[in-house]
């Protein structure tokens, strides 16, 4: 499955406030500056869907877009505000971390959250807190790793089985993950992939809900 269309609907500053819950939703979240923008622009193979900056703290909204696939399938592709380290204030900030959390423990047609982490570096206690969080609100996630050409092949490869291993400390088994670069177009094919998946599993379950 490839991105066919997608477009740029609502930044919504609650939850309640997000569009109609009527398709499957996959949301991208990720300390600040782990590279989200540019991953999401590089599975839309579009150069300004979500926008990049150098500046952590960017995306401070719940952004979300309409995408069709190459399948005809309809979904929301959500860009969720980084967290960890941000130049604002500590209010903003706690602000921003009750969003979060509302969005997504009460969006009903969230399928996944894909939680970013940077693969340049050894497991941060930052990145496990949130996903054994995750595991506690029991919220189906992927991890993504990112930024995999920004290092050798073998210390990238090295880290990400760091964390997995890592991860397994409080897990009896790790949830999927990918390894990706936004510069050599690595790992799109297989998240899409995935995402074409659950919109089956999706789909099935909303039929039998009929």
């Amino acid at each position: 499955m490839e991105i066919i269309r997608s477009s740029y609907i609502i930044s919504s500053p609650s939850f309640d406030m997000c569009p109609k819950p009527d398709r499957p939703e996959y949301a991208f979240i990720g300390r600040s500056n782990v590279g989200k923008s540019s991953l999401i622009n590089m599975l839309c193979k579009k150069k300004e869907v979500a926008k990049t900056s150098i500046n952590p703290g960017k995306t401070q909204l719940i952004n979300h877009f309409e995408v069709t696939g190459s399948d005809k399938n309809e979904w929301y592709l959500v860009d969720l505000p980084g967290y960890g380290f941000a130049k604002v204030a500590q209010s903003q900030r706690k602000s921003w971390k009750k969003m979060i959390a509302d969005y997504i423990q009460k969006r009903e047609n969230l399928v996944y959250l894909f939680a970013l982490v940077d693969s340049r570096h050894e497991p941060q206690k930052l990145d496990l807190d949130f996903m054994n969080q995750l595991g506690e609100w029991q919220i189906p996630f992927a991890i993504v790793f990112t930024k995999a050409d920004k290092s050798t092949q073998k210390e990238a490869a090295k880290n990400v089985s760091s964390f997995l291993l890592k991860l397994k400390e409080t897990w009896e088994e790790a949830p999927p993950h990918f390894v990706t670069s936004a510069v050599k177009h690595l790992g799109a094919k297989h998240i899409l992939q995935f995402i074409a998946e659950q919109n089956e599993v999706f789909a099935q379950h909303k039929k039998g809900m009929v």
